[in-house]
């Protein structure tokens, strides 16, 4: 049974640890026996012939059940000590650590191989042993632009590394450390802008999370991850199906809200108006007390005109409706796509008055480098990553654990 969190406990920056998870909260019962399997598992010999740790499940039938899909003890091999490095780099604690998170930096460091092939092996190819050069710089560059980091993360991060040169001798080792720096400052930099380390429902306020993005970017799936994720995080959630355009997209929608649970409000009749689905889901909420309201919109080209003023209708039903709401409008981009998703940012920026970012599809890009571009070209704040097709392979956005993933040898 899940417990909903403390009210103290729910701030959006915790101090300690930017971008620790919130919404990965579980019952105290269930947090306590992981650890204590975590704990005894540290002194406990290696397997010999364990799962491996994190391995992605196809998604089950669905079932009302938020515990779908729980991650399981595997092999305490590399990635499972690169994980536990990971947290403890971050000043966590063994009694705070829970096996979902070691589960999932070993499917982020997994899902990020791809990108990781194409730029790290050939980085530490191009180091070798001597300090940093000019030469060196250049191959830096066109792995970064290959890895689709974007022109003016580049630029950024080769300027930092030329002044740091100038001052003094750079052995590889230096040089990798102040580039992961340089990356990681490059995430955070809209994070802070946005005065909230981490995105997660206000208590006491109605929340209402748009969902915007074209097809075919996983938008509808991200938002059945989060509706999940909302659950076992404590709050009371709702969905409203407002996808209207698409042929069975209300009945996919459905689908996701029995796998957690989760009330979904629809109109099932062909051309429903978006804005009537929206206008019920949020009269719905007001009267139940829901925290947090998640609406799918339909998938929609940036050029599309017409349908990015039915995107503002939407909005607009919102801010009448519940003028007290916090309200999100996250772009959902697949990022191998790579910089056709950044101009998609940049497009639907503009139009749909975007607060953040969901990049789904790490695990089948070798353009995770996109990530960096978002951040300096669109300005917009990574809030939460996917790296897999089962129900929790979807994170809160860390920047710290992204570039060590991304730059793991």
């Amino acid at each position: 049974m899940l417990e909903r969190p403390p009210e103290p406990e729910l701030e959006p920056e915790p101090p300690a640890a930017p971008g620790l998870s919130l919404l990965e909260r579980a019952a105290a019962e269930r947090a306590q026996r992981q650890q204590e399997l975590l704990a005894r598992a540290i002194e406990a010999p290696v397997p010999e012939a364990a799962p491996a740790a994190g391995s992605a499940a196809a998604p089950a039938a669905p079932a009302a059940a938020a515990d779908e899909a729980a991650p399981q003890l595997g092999a305490f091999d590399d990635t499972f000590t690169w994980s536990a490095e990971v947290l403890a780099a971050q000043g966590r604690q063994l009694d705070d650590i829970s096996l979902e998170e070691i589960d999932w930096l070993g499917r982020l460091r997994r899902g990020m191989e791809k990108t990781r092939q194409g730029f790290v092996t050939q980085l530490l190819d191009s180091l070798g042993d001597d300090p940093l050069s000019p030469e060196v710089l250049d191959e830096l560059e066109t792995l970064l632009l290959r890895a689709d980091v974007g022109v003016q993360a580049t630029d950024q991060v080769l300027e930092a590394l030329r002044e740091r040169m100038n001052r003094e001798v750079v052995d590889p080792t230096e040089g990798i450390r102040f580039l992961k720096e340089q990356l990681q400052g490059l995430l955070e930099a809209p994070i802070r802008a946005s005065g909230a380390t981490l995105l997660a429902p206000e208590r006491g306020r109605l929340n209402v999370w748009l969902m915007v993005g074209v097809n075919g970017v996983g938008k509808t799936t991200t938002l059945g991850k989060l509706a999940n994720l909302a659950i076992r995080s404590g709050y009371s959630c709702l969905i409203a199906a407002a996808d209207t355009f698409r042929a069975a997209a209300v009945q996919q929608v459905q689908v996701w809200g029995e796998r957690s649970g989760v009330p979904v409000i629809s109109n099932p009749s062909a051309n429903a108006d978006p804005a009537a689905v929206v206008f019920d889901a949020i009269g719905a909420a007001k009267a139940k007390g829901t925290d947090l309201v998640l609406v799918d919109t339909a998938g929609r080209l940036q050029t599309k005109h017409n349908l990015m003023e039915e995107l503002s209708k939407v909005r607009r039903i919102v801010d009448k409706l519940a003028p007290e709401a916090v309200v999100q409008s996250l772009l959902v981009l697949d990022a191998s796509q790579g910089q056709n998703g950044l101009k998609q940012a940049m497009a639907f920026a503009s139009a749909a008055g975007l607060t953040g970012v969901v990049l789904t599809k790490l695990d089948g890009s070798s353009r995770g480098g996109v990530a960096l571009a978002v951040s300096s070209e669109a300005g917009l704040p990574i809030r939460f990553i996917g790296a897999g097709e089962g129900i929790r392979d979807l994170r809160p956005f860390n920047s710290f654990e992204f570039v060590e993933a991304l730059l793991a040898r």
